[in-house]
């Protein structure tokens, strides 16, 4: 027989749970001050309420006030929620004490009082906020624990899913109170030197279920908070090997006919060689026949839209009609979580089938990923190919010229295929290249080819075969007939 569960309010959390907290049980929410630990307290009382349950909120350290301001601001109303302020037992001075400590009577009194608005609401959900006060007052880790058991006991009799916050403002690393606890949830708290603060969430541990493990992005908004779990490719790759063609014969017979569907597509060279162009010609012509996505890092929707009108590409007609769909992603606005989550929506929800991400460099800079970045890469792009989805990804190379241009970030061996663009010099001027080094799901042309782009679009000349050395950036002419587009054709 499958164990309870009670909701969360929370759909990311409920699904690290595997279906939410297990009911009748009592748990342990941790985190530093300003993590969201009361925001999470309140979205698992509302949603109790929302089923019709009796719900208690019992306050050691806020005022009613308070807690309603705080639901105020995410649009709440705490009506069929009963909130409890328990202040601290006050007005004796330490001489009415004569057999006991202060802290002795004052722990006593403030516990029943606990039990006795429990035994009056006889709630079905209950929240403690906080356990710093309580831990103060026992004075001693075995008097807590014993205290903090006894109230396990309490409230497992009375079929109540209890979840207690704990600030660590006290103690950093409560191992005694985790022991006790049937699960225990971590809220953590980053700041950086650009952009929001990032938060995440850790499950470490729920009794006799196999939480999601690792750490996973969630972010407080109005209306609460809203969790991003880390994704988990699965084998779904029902799709047909479609290849969608560019319109461009020449571009697609350098790619072996196109782009196949399931597969990620990079596209490497110096600024401004027109990688980015050369992949919104393939969003162009695919979103004929399905929906796209792209994501901009470097620049404005404006102007990507407007160099695509220049170029003879319908994108204006696409995004108007909601067939592509283009995103601008601001520095510091989103953790990488948060920007899986939104691409990965659009795909399952808005049924995209190319998504476009430019760049990698501005991924790198506008998105705090001081840890592994490859990681949340490789698990978006795992999880995009496993969809179906043609993924395009755009990455600058460092410098301009030359053979020993670097990349910010080695994505090349997580790409199906490699588009490589270069700048070579001939007949005194600065011209563009273009080849493919690798794709994995089938042939590929091994020439590089001329790149032009202009009022007649992305164009893509004859093999440059009369010329060694254009990758260099400064070919040799070896002979033959002359492969370069003339100024007509450019």
């Amino acid at each position: 027989m499958s164990e309870l569960r009670a909701l969360s309010g929370i759909a990311g959390l409920d699904h690290l749970l595997q279906g939410g907290f297990p009911a009748h049980r009592l748990h342990l929410i941790e985190g530093d001050p300003g993590t969201g630990k009361t925001t999470l307290a309140l979205q698992f009382l509302l949603e109790g309420r929302n089923r019709g349950e009796s719900t208690l909120y019992v306050s050691l350290s806020e005022t009613a006030t308070e807690l309603r301001g705080v639901a105020a601001s995410h649009g709440w109303d705490l009506n069929g929620v009963e909130v409890f302020e328990l202040a601290p037992p006050g007005g004796r001075s330490d001489d009415q004490y004569t057999l006991y400590h202060p802290a002795e009577i004052e722990l006593t009194e403030m516990v029943k009082r606990v039990l006795d608005i429990t035994d009056r609401v006889k709630p079905s959900r209950v929240v403690l906020d906080s356990l710093s006060e309580m831990r103060l007052l026992a004075r001693d880790a075995l008097r807590y624990r014993r205290q903090i058991l006894a109230l396990k006991e309490y409230f497992a009799g009375r079929d109540c899913t209890v979840l207690m916050l704990d600030d660590r403002t006290s103690e950093a690393h409560d191992l005694q109170l985790q022991s006790i606890a049937h699960a225990v949830v971590l809220m953590e708290q980053t700041a950086h030197e650009y952009g929001r603060s990032r938060r995440r969430i850790r499950i470490i541990k729920v009794r006799g279920v196999a939480g999601t493990e690792g750490y996973h992005d969630f972010r407080i908004q109005r209306g609460g908070i809203a969790v991003y779990p880390q994704l988990v490719p699965q084998a779904q790759r029902d799709f047909s090997d479609e290849i969608v063609r560019s319109g461009v014969p020449e571009m697609d017979a350098l790619l072996g006919g196109g782009l196949s569907r399931g597969t990620c597509t990079l596209f490497l060279g110096p600024a401004g060689v027109g990688k980015t162009s050369f992949a919104s010609q393939y969003i162009a012509a695919g979103a004929r026949d399905t929906p796209c996505a792209i994501y901009l890092f470097d620049e404005r929707r404006a102007t990507l839209l407007g160099r695509a009108r220049k170029l003879g590409m319908d994108l204006d007609e696409h995004v108007d009609s909601g067939r592509v769909s283009v995103h601008q992603v601001e520095p510091g606005e989103m953790s990488p979580g948060e920007f899986a989550h939104k691409v990965c929506e659009r795909v399952d929800g808005g049924g995209a089938r190319m998504v476009l991400i430019d760049s990698l460099n501005g991924y790198l800079n506008a998105i705090p990923t001081s840890h592994s970045p490859m990681v949340r890469i490789h698990e978006l792009i795992a999880y995009l190919n496993e969809r179906g989805v043609a993924t395009l990804l755009v990455a600058a190379q460092h410098g301009i010229l030359g053979m020993g241009m670097a990349s910010p970030i080695d994505v090349s061996y997580l790409a199906d295929a490699v588009v490589l663009f270069r700048y070579f010099e001939a007949e005194g001027e600065v011209r563009k290249a273009v080849s493919v080094v690798k794709k994995r799901t089938g042939q590929h042309e091994a020439a590089i080819r001329e790149l032009v782009l202009g009022s007649n679009g992305v164009r893509v000349g004859q093999p440059l075969k009369h010329f060694h050395g254009v990758m260099t950036g400064v070919p040799h002419y070896v002979g033959g007939a002359d492969p370069l587009m003339d100024t007509s054709e450019r």
